[in-house]
């Protein structure tokens, strides 16, 4: 069991990347807490840019830390409505606050039913053993 927290209103990613639906059926994405640890310190953050349009599995952005370089994977499909802009000159949100502040990208989803395929943090916290 983990000592972090997983909002149980959220959905989660095998790539360790949480899900919040919004109430006009936009989603926000971010990093777990479980990620941002395993990072270590996040210098540098490369988001996809409003209007984007990214496909579930693959590679939209970078996450920079003192450790390693790693992809943000896109945990579903759609257009990116809005990008966090603090991250650009505040890059350790994604440490300090990764459910609130260091949110990464928000999404109108191609097939909201996709949501269905994502974990619960019951499910979540289970998968990292």
């Amino acid at each position: 069991m983990s000592e972090f927290d997983y909002p149980e209103e959220l959905r989660y990613t095998s790539d360790h990347e949480w899900v919040r639906v919004g109430a006009d059926g936009q989603v926000r994405i971010g990093i777990t807490a479980y990620a941002q640890d395993a990072l270590g310190d996040v210098v540098y953050v490369s988001l996809p840019a409003t209007g984007d349009t990214i496909t579930a599995g693959d590679a939209c952005g970078e996450i920079e830390s003192t450790k390693s370089v790693s992809d943000l994977s896109a945990p579903l499909s759609g257009t990116v409505t809005a990008v966090n802009a603090a991250l650009e000159d505040a890059p350790e949100l994604l440490n300090s606050d990764p459910y609130g502040e260091g949110w990464c990208y928000e999404l109108e989803l191609d097939d909201p039913a996709a949501l269905d395929a994502l974990m619960d943090a019951t499910a979540y916290k289970a998968n990292l053993g």
